[in-house]
């Protein structure tokens, strides 16, 4: 089964009580990934998501709460920021047009050889690379069988 990077905003809104619809959805697919270690992530995503449930939700997470998160998505095999990678991320930014903080995810997504790229901040379906863009809240974890 191919990898699955995880963008932050799907790990956030797994945390996110105010969100009813996309919380369960968002931890739905956690969970499924959990299960077939599918799972991938980055550095950024993880200190991404340590700042947003700690500083922006409301109510936030407790930041030993935050810490413990992020230390058991360090499974998931996260991908170092290091130049090369850098490097990756203005080719992917200039290629495609995105914000050079999208393109550090679509970068490490391509570097781990995730296949798919769960996210909501790009557009379904989109191609980028040798990455697919799955957006969390219309597909179900199990469209990608």
């Amino acid at each position: 089964m191919s990898a699955v990077f995880v963008d932050t905003n799907v790990l956030v809104y797994a945390r996110d009580g105010s969100e009813r619809r996309k919380q369960p959805r968002a931890a739905e697919w956690l969970l499924r990934l959990w299960q077939e270690r599918r799972g991938r992530l980055s550095t950024q995503v993880l200190q991404e998501y340590y700042v947003v449930v700690t500083s922006q939700l409301k109510p936030g997470l407790a930041p030993a709460s935050a810490r413990e998160d992020v230390r058991l998505l360090q499974a998931w095999q996260p991908v170092a920021p290091d130049l090369a990678l850098l490097e990756s991320a203005w080719d992917v930014q200039d290629r495609y047009r995105l914000s050079f903080w999208d393109a550090q995810v679509v970068a490490a997504a391509e570097r781990c050889g995730a296949a798919y790229l769960l996210t909501e901040d790009l557009q379904d379906g989109q191609e980028l690379g040798g990455v697919r863009v799955v957006n969390p809240f219309v597909h179900e974890p199990a469209s990608l069988d």
